[in-house]
């Protein structure tokens, strides 16, 4: 495809991950299997590089803390330029394309920042610690603290009854 504008390849590859995608409660870890659809076009100043990555991310719920993996599916495209006098652009080397840092950026920033197992999820009980399977008591009707007990007194009694 160097130096033919018009021309164009697809591809799809199977790869695993170079490193360790993430740090917080989504990772996608080193030598994960890695599905990479790609389309090269050539260009009179470049190449276009665009596709689609899809990984499985190992999460933690951030509500009951049950591990679970979630799809991430996410698509990039870059300009690679024959040559250019801005430090920041993807360059065409030796006749090839390095995609690492571009599917790296694209799948770390696809990752969810909070994930939950399921929507239905309640969490953990906050007095026994153990996973709850319904919804926990309304703020209302749970005991209050006895250290703001004495914030009641700033009440009307009309508001104290409703509380």
């Amino acid at each position: 495809l160097v130096h033919r504008p018009g021309e164009m390849r697809e591809h799809v590859l199977q790869v695993q991950a170079p490193e360790h995608y993430g740090e917080a409660v989504a990772v996608v870890p080193q030598g994960q299997d890695m599905t990479v659809s790609i389309r090269l076009e050539g260009l009179h100043e470049g190449i276009l590089a665009s596709g689609e990555v899809s990984v499985d991310a190992h999460a933690e719920c951030v509500r009951c803390l049950d591990p679970f993996t979630v799809p991430v599916q996410v698509d990039f495209q870059e300009l690679f330029a024959y040559s250019s006098s801005e430090a920041d652009s993807s360059l065409v080397v030796d006749d090839s394309l390095d995609l690492a840092g571009i599917i790296r950026d694209a799948v770390v920033l696809d990752l969810p920042f909070q994930p939950v197992c399921s929507p239905e999820c309640y969490g953990l009980d906050p007095k026994t610690g153990e996973k709850r399977t319904e919804p926990g008591l309304d703020p209302e009707d749970s005991d209050i603290d006895p250290r703001w007990r004495e914030l009641e007194k700033l009440l009307g009694p009309d508001q104290t009854e409703a509380s």
